[in-house]
C-alpha cells in the first residue's frame, strides 16, 4: 500500500494497479503545508485534502484521523466526516495531541481508559451505519513496551476495530510476534530509515499481516528527484535525465483521458445537430 498525499499521487497509485492507498499524515504535512508531522495540520486541512485524493482515486483510501481531533465527541465527528468525504477507513491512534510520527522521538500515549474510549467511539458510528472500517493505532511500544502495546491492541479489538496497527516496532522478532500474539487484521508500517525493518510484502504476509503500508516512499523519491532538478538548475544545468517525458506527465495527469471523452461530447453534439 503505498500512500498518497494530494490527487495526483492517489491517481497514480491507482492506475499502477496496487489495491488500495493510504492518506498519509505525514505526507500531507509536508506536500501540502511544507511542515513537520507534528500535528500542526488541522482536521478542516485533513477533511478537505481526504475530499481531493477521494476524487482522484479508483481505489479505497484509509485515512489518517490522527488522535481523532479531540474528546470522543470530536473523534465521531472525524470518523464521519471522514466518512462523508470518501473514505474506505479512518485510523485513530492513542498518542497524546499534538501528535507526532511514530518513528520521531518525544511521543507519549494517553491513559488506556482513553485510548480506549477513543476506538470505542470511532467503533460506535460505524455501528450505528456510516460506512467507513476502524483502523485502531497504539504507539505504545516505545513509551511502555511491546506488552502494553498488545494489551492496548487486544482492547481495541474488543472494542470492535476492524483493523489493529502497533506502531514502531524495533526489531524482526518483534515484527513477527505481533500478529501472534493479538489475532486479527494486522497492518505493518515499513519506512525506509525508520525504526521498524522493512522486510518485503510476502515476508510480511507470512508473518500474518494483511496490509503492509509505505508512507514515505512516493515523498521521499519525489523530494530526492526534486532536490537534485533544483541542484541541476541552479548550477545552469539541464535536468531531463530525471524527468518524465512530456507525453507521460501529460497522460498521468489525464489529458489523455479528457481528450477522449471531449471527443466523444463532440460527437454526440454533431450527431444531435
Amino acid at each position: 500500500m503505498p500512500c498518497c498525499w494530494d490527487g495526483l499521487t492517489a491517481r497514480m497509485i491507482s492506475a499502477a494497479g496496487f489495491p488500495l492507498t493510504f492518506m498519509s499524515g505525514f505526507a500531507v504535512a509536508a506536500g501540502r503545508l511544507g511542515l513537520p508531522d507534528t500535528g500542526l495540520t488541522s482536521f478542516g486541512e485533513m477533511v478537505d485534502q481526504a475530499r481531493q485524493i477521494t476524487s482522484a482515486a479508483t481505489i479505497p483510501v484509509i485515512g489518517d484521523g490522527d488522535t481523532g481531533y479531540g474528546n470522543p465527541l470530536n473523534v465521531q465527528r472525524t470518523v464521519r466526516e471522514y466518512a462523508r468525504a470518501g473514505l474506505a477507513a479512518v485510523m485513530i491512534e492513542d498518542q497524546v495531541s499534538p501528535k507526532r510520527c511514530g518513528h520521531t522521538e518525544g511521543k507519549t500515549v494517553v491513559d488506556r481508559s482513553e485510548a480506549i474510549e477513543r476506538i470505542e467511539a470511532a467503533v460506535e458510528v460505524r455501528r450505528q451505519g456510516t460506512d467507513i472500517m476502524i483502523l485502531a493505532r497504539t504507539d505504545a511500544r516505545a513509551t511502555h513496551g511491546l506488552d502494553e502495546a498488545f494489551y492496548r491492541a487486544e482492547a481495541f479489538k474488543r472494542a470492535g476495530a476492524d483493523i489493529l496497527f502497533i506502531e514502531a516496532p524495533q526489531t524482526l522478532e518483534e515484527l513477527a510476534e505481533i500478529p501472534r500474539a493479538v489475532r486479527g487484521v494486522h497492518m505493518a508500517n515499513m519506512i525506509e530509515g525508520g525504526v521498524t525493518p522493512v522486510v518485503p510484502p510476502a515476508q510480511l504476509h507470512e508473518l500474518g499481516y494483511r496490509i503492509a503500508a509505505y508512507p514515505l516512499a512516493l515523498l521521499s523519491a519525489a523530494m530526492l528527484n526534486m532536490q537534485r532538478a533544483l541542484e541541476q538548475l541552479a548550477a545552469g544545468e539541464p535536468c531531463g535525465d530525471l524527468l518524465m517525458d512530456f507525453a507521460s506527465v501529460r497522460r498521468e495527469v489525464g489529458f489523455d483521458e479528457y481528450a477522449k471523452r471531449e471527443s466523444a461530447l463532440l460527437a454526440r453534439r454533431g450527431d444531435v445537430e
